[in-house]
């Protein structure tokens, strides 16, 4: 069982040095046993009480990295079952399965697929991570092609699959490299799969059945000195496979179980395309490390990277734009002025809906803490001196040439006072997005 922050604090030197960057050791103490930081952090720590925080001080959810500089992957590491807890750290990568049966040119048309599935949604860069090259041929010279042809043109992470040890070693050596993931196929000789990952010090995913299986998979590949490992759990049953992933995950957190403390790679069975996005965004939102699926279009793609998103977004933190002038279209001193919160979500709908009525705006994002609106007006965030300020702040009486402000109309109430304090005329816009085309329209 993990240690509690108190059960840490008394194997502690208690001097408050504030060496470890907390200010005392009951604080250190406590982040260390929430996770969120090291014991190395602390200098003065004994031998013996080194021994009997390591549980402590390792992560129930073992972090493993795949690939190396802007590309690279971290998954795991994870410390709560439930997102609202705390936050999930690290999201679940999103790859897509190529099997080295296919020609070149099919492989080449879906390494163009999977580069166009890079997207921009509320100022964040949503994109898939990783290529999984499937052993199917069982031909060395065709894998090891196969392998050579995709990391050249992915620009992605790499995962290589094959249950022949010999295969997978000579296609390993092509990109050792790139630090792409080994999963040793099912029906694989661990032992000789242990021997490719340990001599270029590489991830390594074990193949099984059950969990009871990978349990025997992990502690075997563990002690033989294999640090960074994944769990691939090759359960046919969609609803049993959540099941094991979720055990998994809480017999990793809630009892510190370390044989299954990793994360865990999942692909999907699913033919049908809106089938195979349900199941996909299932293993999402069900603690999956990596989920490797089939289909590579737009439409299907687009909506799990998009569920992906917003799992792994800060529950407690809204996404927010900077708060400034924003400039829709090609703006002039005469240009209209609207107001809103930097909540993402707000600006860029209200910045599409200006975009769409082709009226050039300016658009000032007030700082209401990433909140929208109404909850910002509620929360006292979002309010005529707030606004005022911003106005003199953004500096853009010295750009326009009027003082017309257009506030939105769920805030009417706050045209009165916002002309007193600020001086500017209030223009009060309409309540929901839709509506700002027609209004810019005819604003007159």
């Amino acid at each position: 069982m993990a240690l509690s922050g108190l059960d840490i604090y008394k194997l502690l030197p208690k001097t408050n040095c504030k060496d470890c960057g907390f200010s005392t050791c009951l604080a250190f103490a406590m982040a260390l046993a929430q996770k969120k930081t090291s014991l190395e952090k602390c200098p003065h720590i004994t031998a013996s009480a080194r021994q009997a925080l390591e549980s402590a001080s390792q992560p129930p959810i073992k972090l493993v990295t795949i690939g190396l500089g802007s590309q690279k992957l971290e998954i795991g590491n994870e410390s709560v079952m439930y997102r609202h807890e705390q936050k999930f750290h690290h999201p679940a990568a999103i790859g897509f399965l190529v099997e080295d049966t296919l020609p070149d040119s099919d492989i080449d048309t879906a390494l163009a697929d999977i580069k166009k599935l890079d997207f921009e949604r509320v100022g964040q860069r949503i994109a898939a991570n990783i290529v999984c090259v499937r052993n199917t041929s069982g031909d060395r010279d065709r894998f090891a092609a196969a392998v050579k042809r995709i990391a050249v043109g992915a620009g992605l992470c790499l995962a290589l699959e094959g249950s022949d040890h010999s295969v997978m070693a000579e296609a390993v050596k092509l990109v050792k490299d790139r630090r792409p993931l080994v999963i040793c196929g099912a029906g694989g000789d661990l032992s000789e799969f242990i021997a490719i990952v340990k001599g270029s010090n590489l991830p390594l995913a074990v193949t099984c059945q059950t969990l009871e299986d990978a349990v025997q998979m992990t502690e075997s590949a563990k002690k033989a000195g294999v640090e960074e490992i994944v769990i691939n759990l090759n359960e046919k049953e969609m609803s049993k496979k959540i099941q094991g992933i979720t055990y998994a995950r809480r017999a990793a957190l809630k009892k510190n179980f370390r044989a299954l403390g990793y994360p865990v790679l999942t692909f999907t069975s699913m033919t049908e395309p809106l089938l195979e996005l349900a199941e996909a965004v299932s293993y999402v939102l069900k603690y999956a490390g990596i989920v490797i699926m089939k289909n590579r279009t737009k439409e299907v793609v687009f909506p799990l990277l998009t569920v992906r998103q917003d799992i792994y977004q800060d529950p407690q933190k809204p996404v927010q734009v900077e708060s400034r002038i924003y400039e829709i279209g090609k703006v002039t001193k005469d240009s209209p002025v609207a107001v809103t919160t930097n909540f993402s979500i707000t600006y860029f709908t209200v910045a599409g809906e200006v975009e769409a009525s082709k009226v050039p705006t300016y658009i000032i994002c007030c700082d209401a803490e990433g909140m929208s609106v109404l909850t910002a007006w509620a929360a006292e965030k979002f309010t005529a001196e707030t606004i005022a300020a911003m106005l003199k702040k953004s500096g853009i009486e010295s750009i326009v040439s009027h003082k017309k402000v257009i506030i939105p109309g769920y805030v009417s109430v706050l045209s009165g006072k916002l002309e007193e304090v600020s001086g500017w005329k209030v223009l009060v816009g309409p309540r929901e997005a839709s509506g700002i085309p027609n209004y810019l329209r005819n604003l007159k």
